[in-house]
């Protein structure tokens, strides 16, 4: 599917938020939630910095939803991300009934990225999210932000090897 203007706006909206988490010392990702009806609902940004892994965007979108979200709400809702969920993220939209995904970047692009990089190979499994709930619609990549995301995860791979 092609990416309509508002997708792209929000992608730039979760861009900023992926910025924010770089600043903040973390790894560049952020996300929101939007309803059927267009209503930013939550966002998030990464909150892995502190050792806590899990603390991504996605799932806790998929964990406020699920608290504050009829089924029908969720199934209409559409999860707006820098990158493409990881597995854990993607099995907790999938369990919660969240409806589509707009990634300006795709896990495959992340991947090829952090390999010529010569990063270790990530703690899990890289897949695509519609690989692990299948029939998911995901959209995406988002060529215009897949450049500007590239910079920040190459900031986030010079900033993590200087710690090293």
């Amino acid at each position: 599917m092609t990416l309509t203007d508002t997708d792209l706006t929000h992608l730039r909206r979760c861009v900023e938020l992926a910025r924010e988490a770089l600043e903040d010392g973390d790894e560049p990702f952020g996300s929101l939630l939007v309803s059927a009806s267009g209503e930013v609902l939550i966002e998030d940004r990464n909150r892995v910095k502190d050792g806590d892994h899990t603390r991504h965007p996605e799932l806790a979108i998929a964990q406020w939803s699920a608290r504050n979200l009829t089924v029908e709400e969720r199934a209409a809702a559409t999860v707006y991300t820098s990158g493409e969920h990881c597995p854990m993220c993607a099995a907790a939209h999938g369990w919660v009934g969240l409806g589509r995904i707009v990634a300006a970047v795709r896990s495959a692009q992340l991947t090829q990225w952090l390999e010529a990089w010569g990063e270790p190979e990530p703690a899990v499994a890289t897949l695509a999210a519609d690989e692990v709930v299948p029939g998911l619609a995901v959209d995406g990549p988002a060529p215009d932000l897949a450049d500007e995301m590239q910079v920040l995860h190459r900031s986030r791979v010079e900033r993590d090897r200087a710690r090293r």
